[in-house]
């Protein structure tokens, strides 16, 4: 695949290579009987386009197809670089079926995405992926016609169709990354049987896409952005540690200088800016001018920077409780020292009668996008805060070394990937639920957190086709959760 199309005199023997070579991986990396389709098309006319690989096991042995292929197309090139290939998933140009159950599936395009991270991590390979692979007919940006125009005549006859693609690198090493990995998902999506010597490294590739279903952030970027955007919210799915990075950052890149504030639908304009309070003193009953939150944290960060952490954000009503605050909320203004200020409603005890935001104020909220009975974050505050999604990290999971809990998040992070609408995947439950120092710990949070949780899910209709995949891994879960204790008995 990486060598290109060869010289002319070398075609034949090329293609007889290849379908050799194709037919070889079944009984050294999948199971020997399993059922395949092949197509090596390797033609001398110019304007011709050759190409070989894997084809739905149904489809003709000649002439035009369906379904979901994966195809590389060697050219010559006759650039400086030589010939080069270009390794694709492909749907045939007689449409979807058979494989429409697959191509329309989501985690199909989600587990394409999570390669694409996973590719330019390990190997510096860029492949890019269409939105929705069922999309035919949706030309290829032409931003990729641009960087991948050796392989122009390819566009021309199958652009329509490709829905991943990436030239493959002249390095052996990046080379074999990239095929091996569109070999192993292919043959993952069609339930080929792995042979015993390969189950590791494939066991590895899918470990690799759960940890790379979801972007992340680490703490060192989150940081920085915070310093430079000033104004940041961390919102993501229940369990994903949002409350527990905003402390280890007050902590770390605070010197712990900041307070946590929990926010509610109780939540008022004065309790975060600043007003009229009652106060009962000597049992009579009085009202006095009140610092809010805001107000206090601005106080404290004139004597250097401070952190202001808003956990659960978006649980009270952010426009009424801002008020005209919501002026004061400019990042680049108060970097360059033209911060604005705003009338307080009534003067503070000390006197101030107006706030601004001063230079060393940060603030840091969290938003669990789960909960639909939460208040939308509107247009005039969204605009005002970064945004950075944070997302389940199977990685977390697994360096604990308790293989059940690896186990059963990466079968939990599957479904929602593979079933989930895009509007309930944000309810995939977090890494927290499967941590634990012990896997007794670990069993006793999978029953009475995670098996809850999910059976909320189930109780509300908001998970789609998931629900009866769903369903099972519940089923699954119990026989996991009771088989220790069978033993014991």
């Amino acid at each position: 695949i990486t060598a290109g199309m060869p010289e002319p005199a070398r075609r034949d023997a090329y293609a007889t290579e290849t379908r050799a070579a194709i037919e070889s991986i079944f009984g050294e990396r999948y199971r020997a009987k399993t059922r395949y389709g092949a197509r090596t098309v390797i033609l001398n006319d110019p304007q011709a386009v050759s190409f070989a690989g894997l084809v739905h096991e149904d489809s003709p042995t000649s002439g035009v197809y369906g379904g979901m292929s994966l195809i590389w197309f060697p050219v010559e090139n006759e650039g400086p670089d030589g010939p080069s290939s270009l390794i694709s998933l492909i749907c045939g140009t007689r449409g979807l079926a058979p494989d429409e159950h697959i191509l329309g599936r989501p985690g199909h395009a989600r587990h394409l995405r999570a390669l694409r991270r996973h590719l330019r991590r390990t190997a510096g390979v860029d492949l890019w992926v269409k939105q929705d692979p069922t999309a035919l007919g949706e030309p290829l940006p032409s931003a990729v016609r641009e960087r991948l125009s050796a392989f122009r005549q390819v566009f021309e006859r199958y652009g329509d169709y490709l829905y991943a693609a990436a030239e493959v690198p002249r390095d052996p090493n990046r080379a074999s990354t990239l095929v091996r990995s569109l070999f192993d998902l292919y043959a993952w999506e069609r339930g080929w049987a792995v042979l015993k010597g390969a189950a590791s490294e494939i066991e590895s590739l899918k470990l690799e896409l759960r940890a790379n279903l979801f972007p992340q952030i680490d703490h060192a970027a989150l940081a920085a952005l915070l310093r430079e955007r000033r104004f940041v919210i961390l919102q993501g799915p229940p369990g994903t540690g949002k409350t527990r990075l905003a402390t280890e950052l007050m902590v770390d890149a605070f010197s712990g200088r900041g307070m946590t504030v929990q926010f509610h639908p109780s939540v008022t304009y004065e309790t975060f800016v600043a007003g009229i309070s009652p106060d009962v003193a000597e049992s009579q009953l009085r009202f006095e001018i009140r610092a809010g939150w805001l107000v206090e944290a601005a106080q404290a960060a004139e004597a250097g920077d401070y952190l202001l952490v808003l956990d659960e954000i978006n649980r009270a009503d952010l426009g009424r409780v801002l008020g005209e605050a919501i002026h004061l909320f400019e990042a680049r203004e108060i970097a360059a020292g033209a911060g604005r200020s705003v009338a307080l409603p009534h003067a503070l005890a000390s006197g101030v009668n107006r706030l601004r935001l001063p230079a060393g104020l940060y603030v840091l909220g969290t938003m669990n996008t789960a909960d639909r009975s939460i208040a939308a974050i509107d247009i005039a505050v969204r605009r005002r805060f970064a945004f950075v999604d944070l997302w389940p990290d199977i990685a977390v999971v697994a360096r604990q070394s308790i293989p059940l809990a690896t186990e059963a998040f990466g079968r939990l992070l599957d479904i929602f990937a593979q079933y989930a609408p895009d509007d309930a995947l944000v309810m995939v439950p977090g890494h927290a639920y499967f941590l634990a120092d012990s896997e007794q710990e670990l069993m006793n949070r999978l029953n009475y957190e995670l098996r809850p949780l999910l059976q909320d899910y189930l109780r509300e209709g908001r998970l789609g086709s998931c629900e009866a995949e769903l369903r099972g891994y519940l089923d699954w879960l119990e026989g996991a959760i009771d088989a220790p204790i069978a033993a014991q008995g």
